[in-house]
């Protein structure tokens, strides 16, 4: 499961250092390129509730196996892709095979684990290695882009899929599918459809055509109203109108949204310091990520043992605290023009985040589910994440970069707004709280 996470975590990373080598190759410009990222965050978060839903009506094995067999198969095609309309549509067929299989792979160690202790370490890895999946994807597509060229850096998790697929056909035990019901495939799409053209609308802004924006934004809106009455409306929705009944789990979700926006501008910010302002390449931008990478690695074995002594509301007001530091730090990085080994203390500070915030929200996200609604809690919490984090990407560099703001550094602005959805995202978890019973038992 963890080899599953990790590789899917590196493909929602791994194209960033690589994007001018693609547009070089396919004779595509910046606008295009953003499709590459995006299309895949947006159609794997907005399927992910789908894809969890999937695995608690169908078999969480059987689903399993079937997305990482599509999120490979998809894989492959976006290194062989003879086309950029073509590589944008093996983005798409990996965002949904993510979708299917990460619900059910998250839903196999929420339930292998009881609540306490065990489940805290067993998501602290789980969080862990998607956190250094999603750091790691630079450096590897640093040093695969410059040594091998980008088609690697889709290739390249071709045969860990099919380890993936034996190891799970042989080690996740099959469980009798609660039987036919009907899926909400309507709303799954409605949720894909809002925050696509949303960022379509975002991204066409400052262009001289308004026309195509403003349709994009107005459909946005009417998909997402859409989406709430069909949602509504449906026999079996995609999340039952009872999951929200849960207060600590709707207000870690919103808080995961919140904060994954912040995280996801500070590695793009990352990545445009280094090879934009300063022309570093793309070996050299991926290294100068590496320390990232470690810093992931020991909040992982910290955080844990924390969570337990502390609770999952301190651990998680930290985080944010410690992401609002590192974008006040790349701010101040990138007004002094400082050389990318200044960015060291923001990366340290955005590691910290990551496990402090994350595995917080993640363990308050899966508190108290059944193995009947295992994969719903799951699949939320993990499109929460995703939506969240290009919802970010999409407002606060797209807004900081704006032609409305010539003027004004687009770091400087990117990170002051990160900060605002930062003390947002505060204000919610304040009021996140959990059965003492729950964290009763320290952890290590």
């Amino acid at each position: 499961m963890a080899m599953l996470q990790f590789f899917i975590a590196v493909d929602v990373t791994v194209v960033n250092v690589a994007l001018p080598s693609i547009g070089a190759d396919f004779g595509v410009d910046g606008h295009a390129l953003v499709w590459v990222v995006v299309g895949y965050t947006i159609t794997g978060g907005g399927l992910l509730m789908f894809g969890g839903r999937l695995g608690d009506v169908l078999g969480r094995r059987r689903i399993l196996l079937f997305g990482t067999a599509l999120f490979g198969a998809a894989s492959l095609l976006a290194g062989l892709a003879p086309s950029f309309a073509v590589l944008v549509t093996a983005r798409l067929l990996q965002g949904a095979g993510e979708a299917i299989a990460l619900p059910a792979a998250m839903a196999v160690v929420v339930l292998m684990f009881p609540e306490g202790p065990r489940r805290s370490r067993a998501l602290g890895v789980w969080a862990a290695v998607a956190s250094c999946g999603l750091v790691l994807g630079f450096v590897v597509s640093g040093i695969i882009t410059e040594l091998l060229g980008w088609r690697w850096i889709f290739l390249v998790s071709v045969p860990f899929m099919l380890v993936v697929l034996a190891a799970a056909a042989i080690l996740v035990p099959s469980e009798r599918p609660a039987g036919p019901a009907p899926l909400d495939l309507p709303g799954s799409l409605l949720l894909v459809a809002a925050p696509l053209l949303f960022t379509l609308g975002v991204i066409e802004a400052g262009e001289a055509d308004r026309t195509l924006p403003l349709a994009a934004l107005v459909g946005a809106v009417a998909a997402g109203a859409l989406f709430v009455r069909v949602e509504r409306r449906s026999r079996n929705p995609l999340v039952p109108l009872r999951f929200f009944r849960n207060r600590p789990r709707v207000l870690a979700n919103l808080a995961t949204a919140l904060l994954s926006a912040a995280l996801s501008t500070s590695f793009l910010l990352f990545t445009y310091y280094l090879q934009d302002r300063l022309g570093a390449g793309p070996l050299q931008a991926g290294l100068t990520m590496l320390p990232l990478a470690v810093s992931l690695i020991a909040a992982s074995v910290l955080v844990p043992r924390l969570l337990g002594r502390w609770g999952a509301r301190t651990c998680v007001l930290a985080g944010i605290g410690f992401t609002m530091l590192a974008m006040a730090a790349i701010a101040l990085v990138s007004s002094l023009g400082a050389p990318g080994l200044a960015m060291i203390p923001a990366m340290v500070l955005i590691a910290a985040g990551m496990g402090f915030g994350i595995v917080g929200l993640q363990y308050v996200a899966v508190t108290g589910v059944t193995e009947d609604h295992a994969g719903i809690a799951s699949g939320v919490q993990r499109a929460a994440d995703q939506l969240g984090g290009s919802t970010g990407i999409t407002l606060y560099v797209g807004i900081g970069s704006a032609p409305a703001l010539d003027g004004i550094d687009p770091f400087l602005a990117s990170s002051l707004l990160a900060v605002a959805g930062l003390a947002a995202a505060g204000c919610v978890a304040w009021w996140i709280s959990l059965p003492a019973a729950v964290m009763e038992k320290p952890l290590g």
